[in-house]
């Protein structure tokens, strides 16, 4: 059985495919979840989310997509390597941060 922890995922609902129905919201265990006051559904707490995927494999519209954050997406064999590529497009003093902001596509400038 896999342990469920919270924080670890992020949830993304399209709003322009999400028609309102209200399962997400009524069945997200960590009610992470709920319909605004135009009937879509929006995510409140996030952090509570337990990455179960109910809500993603329920919705009908296809307008919800959990994964998990980056940093716990990236294996520490592919943190190396893209450490490794990124201290030969920096030169030797990149830093393990270059190769975290590489990955995440979060690069500045």
């Amino acid at each position: 059985m896999s342990v469920k922890r919270k924080g670890n995922s992020t949830v993304t609902i399209f709003p322009d495919w999400c028609k309102g129905c209200g399962i997400c919201a009524a069945f997200c265990p960590a009610k992470v979840m709920e319909l605004n006051d135009q009937g879509k559904a929006v995510v409140v707490r996030e952090e509570e989310c337990i990455n179960c995927g109910f809500c993603e494999l329920h919705c009908p519209d296809f307008a919800i997509m959990v994964r998990p954050k980056v940093d716990d997406e990236i294996p520490a064999v592919c943190r190396a390597v893209l450490e490794k590529a990124a201290r030969k497009t920096d030169g030797p003093a990149a830093s393990g941060d270059a190769a975290k902001k590489a990955a995440s596509g979060k690069q500045k400038g």
